[in-house]
């Protein structure tokens, strides 16, 4: 199956697990302080095997077709965690997690489950949107000693600011589908109408003057 024919796949899995809330009339604001008309949740996959597997099917195939060193899969804490230890068990290769945060108690470890030092580490991530959360997880990683150059996603909005972390950091970004892939799936099963999808498209475009150029500034 090629990259399109899976990203499309994936991407109707989401839609039909109602993963993705379309809100141009009513945005919500990220914890990044971007207001967006979209609203995707990863968090649900787990809840519906049938279409989860196709996002670690996608995953596989995208290590495989380019070549991505691997010998431990890590996932951020919380939403990453499923995906990377569903990856991991799947492939039979062991899987961390990375805190948030250093835990104020026991070993004080940002990076659980075993030792990384000096093994190829990938990260897993259930969606990209500014790339800051998935660098710090990079860092945590490098500090442990682990190899870091690739981190696969379910959904990356690419975000300029994101590309442009990532690539000061070294990290390559693998998405399983795209957002285009996404909003293609709900116009088809008439979740959003064309204007619907028109903003969107603008959000996706300049998210940061987004709310502005639309009136919730």
């Amino acid at each position: 199956m090629s990259y399109e024919a899976r990203s499309r796949e994936i991407a109707d899995a989401l839609v039909e697990i109602e993963g993705v809330a379309f809100l141009p009339a009513a945005p919500i604001t990220f914890k990044s302080g971007i207001m967006s008309p979209v609203y995707c949740d990863n968090r649900r996959f787990p809840f519906w095997p049938e279409q989860w597997v196709k996002v670690i099917r996608g995953f596989e195939a995208l290590i495989a077709e380019r070549e991505i060193p691997v010998d431990v899969l890590a996932g951020v804490e919380a939403a990453g965690i499923p995906h990377s230890a569903a990856l991991g068990f799947s492939m039979r290769l062991p899987s961390v997690f990375i805190r948030k945060t250093l835990k104020e108690h026991g070993t004080r470890k940002r990076v659980e489950g075993g030792d990384v030092t000096g093994r190829r580490v990938v990260l897993v991530e259930d969606l990209v949107t500014t790339g800051g959360s998935s660098i710090a997880a990079v860092e945590a990683l490098r500090a442990e000693g682990a190899v870091v150059s690739d981190c696969l996603a379910i959904i990356s909005y690419n975000f300029p600011e994101a590309v442009e972390r990532f690539e000061r950091a070294g990290i390559r970004l693998h998405a399983a589908t795209t957002f285009q892939a996404v909003l293609e799936s709900a116009l088809e099963r008439k979740l959003i109408d064309k204007a619907g999808a028109a903003v969107v498209r603008d959000w996706l475009e300049e998210p940061h003057s987004w709310a502005k150029r639309h009136g919730f500034e």
